[in-house]
């Protein structure tokens, strides 16, 4: 790589290899979640919206039955076990749900379909957690906030070829083999993890010698109990303030997401046609969020700082649902999701999660665990429900807006004070019962 480009991605000679390596393994997390994204929309809407409604209900509490038991394996075994573990039985089960798909056809849309829906929804935020629990565990704070915006461009190519995968596929091979193409290139994500870890572990463990401090690595165990991961959140107040913002976002991101739906089924009711539908709305948001990655992102935290870059999204998110509420046509409502999501993943999401790397190890896997999970599949439930009242009480879009933007301004001031405690925690961590030691926090 030359200089200039060197510059261009805000990159070092000696992170190339590891950076790009993290980015194919994103890619293959992401195209696996595009791929299966449309068809879970497709599937749960055959019993109406309002049992999607109910569907969030039930994520919710699969999702807190399922992190103690992640957090038994945190504690248990070693990080590239239970990281293993974990996608190996999630792309196990796509196969399941293939043979159930193709072999009991009546019950689509009305049994598999509907268990499908509710798994997906807790499939997408275990997988993108566990991948980004791994890169603030092997990038260090000064790192992450240079090298995510261009380790998320892996993951939008990925959404993109994912998307267009559906899109042309859909009609042609039918939703069930989407499923199987999902599980191959989850099973190739875990051989990407252990190759991140082990071109990673000379940084971490201080070591000159690569394989050694990897070997090193792979031995510790994290210990604790199943349930520290909510403990530590109870007890940080940067934790807290970390599960405040995502609780949010999950609000906000309910409420476009349902306006979505009912949009979507007035166009007709055929399952492969609106998975289609989806898809080609998913290929737009992917587009425009891959030019925001690939140059922007990593130069925005760095020049302005995580607080800013946090803050831009709920501010866009304040301006879109004034905008929705007075257009309030199919065409702004793509346009404002496209822009929402674009700056979530490229801008926000990286700079959200650099605010785990001047935690401790403990809290990367188990707090981020229950906040990226239960508390974002929380809010979920609790945007969900009041978006359906407001619709029962013939508030529609405007009554959206009402909540919603005094909701993002409260999210903008929120992302403003964790950008500005994480950088006093990696210059003093004992502000903080959850910061890692400065010597790792500040590390490069």
């Amino acid at each position: 790589m030359t200089a200039a480009m060197q510059r261009l991605l805000n990159i070092r000679r000696d992170e190339v290899a590891p950076v790009l390596m993290a980015a194919f393994y994103f890619f293959c997390i992401l195209i696996a979640l595009q791929v299966l994204r449309p068809a879970r929309e497709a599937l749960g809407m055959e019993r109406g919206i309002e049992a999607i409604r109910w569907l969030f209900q039930g994520t919710l509490i699969i999702t807190l039955f399922v992190n103690p038991v992640f957090a038994w394996l945190v504690s248990r075994f070693r990080r590239m076990v239970f990281i293993s573990t974990t996608y190996l039985f999630f792309a196990a089960n796509l196969v399941i749900f293939y043979i159930l798909l193709v072999f009991t056809p009546t019950a689509i849309g009305q049994t598999s379909g509907q268990v499908f829906y509710v798994w997906m929804s807790v499939f997408n935020l275990f997988v993108t957690m566990i991948f980004w629990a791994l890169m603030a565990d092997r990038f260090a704070y000064e790192q992450s906030k240079r090298v995510y915006g261009l380790i998320a461009v892996g993951g939008t190519v990925g959404a993109i070829a994912g998307s267009s995968m559906a899109a042309l596929l859909a009609e042609r091979i039918g939703t069930p083999m989407l499923l199987l193409i999902a599980a191959a290139f989850l099973t190739l994500a875990v051989v990407c993890a252990w190759l991140v870890t082990r071109m990673t572990a000379a940084w971490n463990e201080g070591s000159t010698d690569t394989l050694a401090a990897a070997a090193a690595g792979e031995r510790t165990i994290i210990g604790g109990t199943a349930w520290q991961g909510f403990s530590a959140v109870s007890r940080s107040p940067y934790l807290l303030a970390i599960a405040a913002y995502v609780l949010i976002l999950a609000v906000l991101v309910t409420f476009v997401y349902f306006t979505r739906l009912q949009m979507v089924a007035a166009l007709g009711e055929d399952t492969d046609m609106r998975t289609g539908v989806f898809a080609r709305i998913d290929l737009a948001t992917q587009v425009a969020t891959l030019v925001l990655q690939a140059v922007v992102a990593g130069h925005l935290m760095r020049r302005l700082g995580v607080a800013v870059t946090l803050a831009i999204t709920p501010v866009i998110v304040a301006l879109g649902f004034i905008g929705l509420a007075i257009i309030g046509s199919l065409a702004a409502l793509v346009v404002f999701d496209a822009t929402f999501r674009a700056t979530q993943r490229a801008l926000m999401r990286p700079a959200r999660e650099t605010l785990f790397t001047v935690v401790t190890r403990e809290s990367k896997y188990k707090a981020k665990a229950f906040t990226d999970t239960f508390v974002y599949r929380a809010g979920d439930s609790v945007g969900a429900g009041v978006e359906g009242l407001l619709g029962r009480l013939g508030m529609a879009l405007v009554g959206l807006a009402s909540v919603a933007v005094p909701l993002a301004l409260g999210w903008a001031a929120l992302g403003v004070w964790l950008g500005r405690r994480q950088r006093l925690l990696a210059e003093d961590p004992d502000q903080d019962p959850a910061a890692a030691p400065r010597s790792r926090a500040a590390a490069v």
